[in-house]
Formats: C-alpha cells, sequence, structure tokens
C-alpha cells in the first residue's frame, strides 16, 4: 500500500518541549541518578540510544550513550556538547542533558523524535516522495543549515540518515548528529578528512580548504537523492565513489528524473558545483 508524504505547507512550529538550555556536562555523575531508562531505539557505530524519563517531572527523552575509552573521544564530545549548545533552532535536534561518569561513557540527553531518518522513506517502495513533498523537506533543511552557517558552524556530515522525520506521515523534519560539526572562522583555513563519502564534496576529499560551501555540496547531493532514489557518485568502492566525487561528473538522465521540474535540476545543479 502506497504512503503518501503529506504535502500541505507545515505552518508555523509547535512549541518546544522545553525552553533553551545552557549545558554543562555533569562530570562524575551516573545518569541513572536523575533518569530512568526504558527500552532500547537503536544503536550505531558510536553508541546505543535508549528512551528515558527525567524522574523529576516525568519528561520523555532519548539517551544516547557514546563510548569514550580515549581522552580525545571525551573531548570530541564536549565539543558536540558545546556546539549543539549554540544551535538553538527548530530544525535542529535539541540538547536538554550531557553526564560524563568518569568511566569511558558519556551521555547525552535529547529531544525524542519518532519519526524515522528520512532515508527510510527514500529506500522504502511504499513511501511516495513527490517533487513537492522534497520541496517541503528540501527547504527545512536549507533553514536548518542556514541558521547553523550564521552561527558560523558547518555541520559536515548531512545525509539523509542525519535527517529525522517528527512522525511517520508527516513532513515536519530535524537535522541530527552533530559529532563532526566544526565552527568556522572564514578568515582561517580549516580542512578535514572524514564524512560520508557519497555526500562528502570534492574539497573534502582532496584535503582543500572547505567553507560553507561544503555542506551545501551535501544538500545538492541529498535533493537528488530525494528526487530520484538514486546516488549520483555511489560507486562499487569507497574509493570509487570518492573518485567519481572529486570528477564531479553526474547527469539527469534517469528516466527518474523525465517528470522532474526544471526548477528542481537547477537547484540541483547550482549546488553541485566543484570550482566555486
Amino acid at each position: 500500500m502506497s504512503i503518501y508524504v503529506d504535502e500541505t505547507d507545515p505552518g508555523e512550529d509547535p512549541e518546544p518541549d522545553f525552553e533553551p538550555r545552557n549545558i554543562v556536562v555533569k562530570k562524575g555523575k551516573d545518569v541513572k541518578s536523575e533518569y530512568a531508562l526504558n527500552e532500547e531505539l537503536g544503536r550505531g557505530k558510536f553508541g546505543t540510544v535508549y528512551r528515558c524519563t527525567e524522574k523529576a517531572t516525568g519528561k520523555i527523552f532519548a539517551a544516547k550513550f557514546i563510548t569514550t575509552p580515549k581522552p580525545q573521544d571525551r573531548k570530541d564530545v564536549e565539543r558536540e556538547v558545546e556546539i549543539m549548545t549554540i544551535l538553538q533552532h527548530p530544525r535542529l535536534l535539541q540538547l536538554y542533558d550531557a553526564f560524563d561518569d568518569g568511566k569511558k561513557t558519556m551521555c547525552l540527553i535529547l529531544e525524542i523524535i519518532e519519526g524515522g531518518e528520512l532515508f527510510e522513506r527514500v529506500i522504502d517502495e511504499d513511501f511516495v516522495l513527490t517533487e513537492k513533498a522534497v520541496t517541503i523537506f528540501m527547504r527545512q533543511i536549507c533553514e536548518g543549515v542556514e541558521y547553523m552557517h550564521s552561527k558560523n558552524i558547518l555541520h559536515l556530515d548531512m545525509k539523509p540518515e542525519n535527517v529525522l522525520c517528527i512522525s511517520r506521515t508527516g513532513n515536519r523534519i530535524k537535522l541530527i548528529d552533530f559529532g563532526l560539526a566544526r565552527k568556522y572562522d572564514p578568515k582561517k583555513k580549516l580542512k578535514v578528512l572524514f564524512g560520508t563519502p557519497e555526500f562528502v564534496a570534492p574539497e573534502v576529499v582532496c584535503f582543500e580548504t572547505i567553507s560553507y560551501t561544503t555542506d551545501m555540496w551535501s544538500v545538492g547531493v541529498i535533493c537528488y537523492v530525494l528526487l530520484s532514489g538514486l546516488s549520483p557518485f555511489m560507486g562499487d568502492s569507497d574509493m570509487e565513489t570518492m573518485a567519481n566525487v572529486t570528477r564531479a561528473e553526474w547527469d539527469f538522465e534517469d528516466e527518474s528524473f523525465d517528470d522532474i521540474s526544471e526548477d528542481a535540476k537547477d537547484f540541483i545543479s547550482k549546488l553541485l558545483i566543484k570550482d566555486r
């Protein structure tokens, strides 16, 4: 059975679940002293996420446990906390609390989002993503990225897996996962060598200076994927994918683009430019 994503304008944002908070990592404190852990929601290479309840208020959150065996791992999470404290916006996942038990595990208490990854809708044949629905998603993604850039922060890992849907069939989204995000000073040269090969910009692969346009390249790839279900640079291996990215060769020749508007193609074309 086909599931059509809501194509109506999302309208005004609902009231946030909590007011912006200046988060300081609570060191040497066990998260279980303040939160009751419930069922597991998911796990990845960086840790495990549980539903949790704040004992003092009864509010429901997501508890993301991150293993930090090395001092640098702890610094990376502390940087993520610092960046998330700056990023107070309805298009971005919000941080509520943070703990470091001093035993090589840190925990971030995050607002809970239960609509699943946008990526799941791309690969699920039951979901029908029309161009209008994609436009609604892309506008919100751009709003989130625009806000990050206004705070001189680069996301550096933009991909459909890092876009969460607030509900299963609704069209509101939030950007997540700021573990690779970096503060950016346009007056200084910044280079990085990380990201997801399929979505990363050529300057990252070539270890050249990055900027706001590095995120926008990834936004262009996301739009291409959402409209077609295809990846413009995907190869048989990460090395081949990155080689395709550095060549920046792609097209709209697949039949999935036959009914896509020129405006949508123009949007992608203006973002997937190697030498700006």
